[in-house]
């Protein structure tokens, strides 16, 4: 099952975005699980011959093939497969910090630790405000 976003298939994420507010929802007894995921993974190479900065640069994630970190989710998607979950986009994020702050606003508005409808075990957030209101 591929990602959706407004009921649309989505192929490849916008330039400007940063990565991705999403919710997998288990069709057969109607779970939920929200979470985010970076478009680019930092990596980095050893310094060049006379240097000592490291060369840093930036990789597409696996964003096409991730089904959440949430271990108890990892598990129904192996036992039930791939096909029985509906993978949906809910917010394109342009930072890091509107990333981290958009996860953790849908989650404490949608209550995911008060109630078993969701695999959210835990909410960790550490967000600036100055990412938040450029």
């Amino acid at each position: 099952m591929n990602w959706l976003y407004n009921n649309k298939q989505v192929i490849e994420l916008p330039d400007d975005c940063v990565g991705f507010v999403y919710q997998i929802t288990n069709t057969e007894n109607g779970r939920k699980y929200i979470g985010k995921k970076l478009a680019k993974f930092k990596r980095s190479r050893p310094p060049l011959k006379g240097r000592v900065n490291r060369r840093k640069y930036k990789v597409d994630s696996d964003w096409q093939e991730y089904y959440g970190s949430s271990d108890a989710l990892n598990e129904d998607v192996q036992k039930i497969g791939k096909d029985k979950f509906h993978r949906e986009i809910l917010f394109y994020c342009k930072s890091k910090a509107e990333l981290s702050y958009v996860e953790a606003r849908e989650q404490f508005a949608r209550k995911v630790l008060e109630t078993d409808d969701y695999y959210n075990g835990h909410i960790r957030v550490r967000v600036h405000g100055s990412g938040i209101k450029k």
